[in-house]
C-alpha cells in the first residue's frame, strides 16, 4: 500500500480537478475503516465502497474522467477498495477499466461486475466483454443481475459462473437485486444455492429487508453488499435545511450522509456499502461513516423514530 499512495500522491498532483476539490486531505485517514468477514472465507473487506451506477457512465469526458479518477485516488488513499459495477451501466465498466490501469490499482481493489439473465452463450460473451472493459483476467465478484422469477433459470446461470470460479476467474458469485419486490426470490436464491454474495436494497427509507433478507444472509453465511444506502436521494431530500441533532455525536455521525450510512452499516448482516460517488470530497464524509462507532440497537430505533418523524 505505501508505493501505492506514492503513486496516488503523485497523480493527485498532477490533476487540477483533483486540487480543486481540495482531496489532498482525505490522505490522512484518522483511523483505519471498520470491516467485516466475508463468511464464506473469512476475507475481511472494508464496510465503505464505491458503487459506480450512473456516476461512472463519462465516457470519454476528459474532465469528468480526471473528476472520478480523483475518486479512486479519495477510496483507495482512505482505505476502501470494493468497487461495483456492471455493463448495463453504460461506459461505466470502460472507464473504472480506464482508471484503475492509469493508477496502477487493479491490485488493490476488490473488483465486482455483473452478468444479466441470459442463455448459457450470451452470458458468456458478456461476462468475456466485461473483462476486457475492465483490463483485468480475473474478477474478484460475479454477480447475476436482477435474477428473474425463474429460479431454475438462476440456478443454471449460477452453474456457469462457479464454472468460471473453479477456473479462477472469479473468486467469488452472487446475485444482485436493486428492488424490493424482490427480496422473496433472493432468499429462495440463499438458501438453494449458497451464494457467496447478495446485494440488496437497504437504508432508512426502505427497510423491508430487515424482516427476512438480512436475517436470511446472516442465516445462510452469504456475505451482503448494499446498494441505494441514500434512497435514491430521498433520505437527503427530507432533511434539507435540517441540523444533524445532538445525539448523532454519540456514534460519531458528523453529516447526514455519516449518519445514514452509520444506520445501514450498524446491521450485523451487512458486509459492505456501495453509495454513488462523483466527487472526492463525498468520498472523506462517506467513508468517514465506517470508522469509530457504529449505533447500537437503542440508537438504531431512534435513528427510525426520526426517520418515521419526517415522513
Amino acid at each position: 500500500m505505501v508505493n501505492l499512495r506514492r503513486r496516488i500522491l503523485a497523480l493527485t498532483a498532477a490533476l487540477p480537478a483533483a486540487a480543486a476539490l481540495r482531496c489532498v486531505p482525505t490522505f490522512a485517514a484518522p483511523a483505519p475503516l471498520l470491516s467485516r468477514q466475508i463468511p464464506r472465507s473469512g476475507e475481511r473487506i472494508p464496510l465503505v465502497g464505491l458503487g459506480t451506477s450512473i456516476v461512472f457512465d463519462v465516457g470519454n469526458d476528459a474532465a469528468r474522467r480526471a473528476e472520478r479518477q480523483a475518486v479512486l485516488t479519495a477510496l483507495l488513499a482512505g482505505g476502501a477498495r470494493v468497487i461495483d459495477t456492471a455493463p448495463s451501466y453504460g461506459t461505466a465498466e470502460i472507464v473504472v477499466g480506464d482508471l484503475l490501469a492509469a493508477l496502477q490499482a487493479r491490485n488493490e481493489v476488490f473488483l465486482a461486475t455483473k452478468v444479466r439473465s441470459a442463455p448459457r452463450d450470451a452470458a458468456v460473451e458478456e461476462m468475456r466483454a466485461s473483462l476486457q472493459r475492465l483490463r483485468s483476467e480475473r474478477l474478484d465478484l460475479m454477480q447475476i443481475h436482477n435474477p428473474g422469477i425463474d429460479l431454475g433459470a438462476a440456478a443454471d446461470q449460477l452453474a456457469l459462473l462457479r464454472e468460471w470460479k473453479r477456473d479462477g476467474v472469479f473468486r467469488y458469485v452472487g446475485v444482485t437485486h436493486f428492488q424490493a419486490s424482490a427480496n422473496d426470490r433472493l432468499i429462495a436464491l440463499m438458501e438453494r444455492e449458497q451464494l457467496d454474495f447478495v446485494q440488496v436494497q437497504y437504508s432508512l427509507a426502505e427497510r423491508s429487508a430487515e424482516a427476512r433478507l438480512l436475517p436470511a444472509a446472516a442465516a445462510t453465511g452469504t456475505a451482503l453488499l448494499v446498494n441505494l444506502p441514500f434512497g435514491r436521494g430521498k433520505l437527503f431530500a427530507a432533511v434539507r435545511g435540517r441540523p444533524l441533532p445532538d445525539w448523532a455525536s454519540e456514534f460519531g455521525a458528523a453529516s447526514w450522509a455519516q449518519f445514514f450510512l452509520k444506520f445501514v452499516l450498524s446491521h450485523d448482516a451487512v458486509t459492505c456499502a456501495i453509495p454513488g460517488m462523483d466527487k472526492a470530497e463525498y468520498v472523506a464524509d462517506n467513508l468517514a461513516a465506517a470508522r469509530g462507532a457504529l449505533p447500537d440497537a437503542a440508537q438504531r430505533r431512534r435513528m427510525v423514530e426520526l426517520w418515521e418523524s419526517l415522513r
